[in-house]
């Protein structure tokens, strides 16, 4: 049975090899800032309190974001001065699309600060930089940066030259677009409850040698840009080291079909270079009837579109690896979670062992971690306070994050290597309980729910 329709295979053939060839010839540039009032450190540009972002300057604080002044007493020119402010602020930096390793330091010489570091469309980076009075702290991550665009095809070949952005990538970013789609690499810094940020500087460098992790998925995976719906996609970047970055291409709403007649996977492979992975997981939307343009049937269509994602990967030397949906929070009469995907999950497993691909099962850890919570409790871990069944809280999209993680050491993925250093493993039979998580919320936040049940 020829499951792969020639429309298909005409998209992906038109992708060909034009836009890694650019990323590879683009030039290695570093940008230095230094925060604050006072002489400026050589080799860096000042960053006033009052130096808004525009675009002929090429970087700022965006979003109307205000900081204070601040002399923190330092010996050394970049720590003599800073700013710091009480409530979350953002810095923006002008970039092209690509990865970036991004240091910042933060501390004050006379009091304690504690900072959580985002970027882009709230993907948590530090998760909390804690300094005592005296003391400074550099911290470094990495930052992938793109935007909609790709090469054009060549002449009477088909397909397209950008993403086709849907109303909710355009409407949800502070000043319309997604951040994950703009020309800027944005930088949140949310200071931790009762804290203060005190920030001294920032250095990025690009770093497109670095290996690449695309994510393809649904609204459970996606960079949730606003409040208080997150997904456990924005908060893996947490769990490397600087070694890595973390290409969260997911959006609400997709499906495998989609994902591809949107240019999405398009837009992925333009970039992929080897040494690179695919993490793959749908199901949510896939497996709705009531969807028909976009509904695949387990056995047949939806193992055949997964093969194809995993082919198109490793023909550019990546890595593919399929992720099992997570469960809704849907209880059995026996105090056990329902099964709500269906044969999905069972045929993402055959598809890893008929393709020897490595495999997450997202499934049976989130049984497991909502189970450990209780009926109850569970609630805590999803969007909305609970009235949420499918979309996660911040709590729940770090637990899940750490699921991954943990799947990763598991399926000896060369990537384990890189796992952060206080990264010690995960059991979601045992997960963080929710009391002890508290991570800043971003100022970003909405009643509406994401597409995608």
């Amino acid at each position: 049975m020829r499951l792969i329709p020639e429309i298909l295979r005409a998209v992906l053939l038109s992708i060909g090899t034009f836009g890694l060839a650019a990323a590879n010839a683009a030039e290695t540039a570093d940008w230095k800032f230094d925060f604050g009032t006072g002489d400026t450190a050589p080799g860096y540009a000042a960053v006033r309190p009052s130096t808004a972002y525009t675009d002929q300057a090429g970087y700022g604080f965006d979003f109307g974001s205000t900081v204070t002044d601040a002399d923190v007493g330092g010996a050394e020119p970049l720590r003599a001065h800073a700013v710091a402010g009480d409530r979350p602020f953002f810095f923006s930096v002008k970039v092209p699309q690509g990865n970036y390793r991004v240091s910042v330091t933060l501390g004050d010489m006379a009091e304690a600060t504690a900072t959580a570091v985002k970027a882009e469309s709230r993907r948590l980076m530090l998760e909390r930089v804690v300094t005592a009075p005296g003391e400074f702290a550099t911290q470094t991550f990495v930052v992938n940066v793109r935007n909609f665009h790709l090469p054009p095809p060549p002449k009477n070949a088909p397909g397209g030259d950008q993403v086709l952005l849907d109303g909710w990538e355009k409407a949800n970013g502070p000043a319309g677009l997604v951040l994950d789609w703009d020309d800027k690499l944005t930088l949140e810094f949310d200071p931790a409850a009762g804290g203060r940020v005190c920030l001294e500087a920032v250095e990025i460098t690009r770093a497109d040698d670095l290996p690449t992790v695309f994510l393809a998925g649904d609204s459970t995976v996606t960079d949730q840009p606003r409040e208080p719906t997150t997904s456990w996609g924005q908060m893996l970047p947490r769990f490397f080291r600087p070694v890595v970055a973390v290409a969260n291409h997911a959006e609400s709403g997709e499906t495998l079909k989609s994902f591809l007649s949107e240019l999405r996977l398009a837009k992925i492979l333009s970039q992929m270079k080897a040494g690179d992975y695919l993490f793959i997981q749908f199901a949510h939307n896939d497996e709705k009837k009531s969807w028909p343009q976009t509904y695949v049937e387990a056995r047949t269509t939806y193992e055949a579109y997964l093969k194809i994602y995993i082919a198109e990967a490793r023909l550019r030397g990546a890595t593919p690896v399929l992720v099992t949906p997570m469960q809704r929070r849907d209880w059995g009469p026996d105090g056990k979670i329902r099964n709500s995907h269906g044969d999905y999950p069972d045929a993402m497993r055959e598809v890893a062992k008929t393709e020897n691909v490595a495999l997450i099962d997202l499934d049976r850890m989130s049984r497991a971690f909502y189970e450990a919570l209780g009926e109850k409790d569970a609630p805590v871990a999803f969007n909305a306070g609970g009235r949420d069944t499918t979309h996660h809280s911040a709590y729940g999209a770090y637990e899940l994050a750490k699921c991954v993680a943990q799947g990763i050491r598991d399926a000896h993925l060369p990537l384990a290597a890189d796992l952060a250093e206080d990264f010690t493993g995960f059991d979601p039979a045992h997960p963080d309980a929710p009391g002890a998580f508290a991570l800043p919320p971003s100022p970003q936040a909405t009643a509406e729910r994401p597409r995608g049940n």
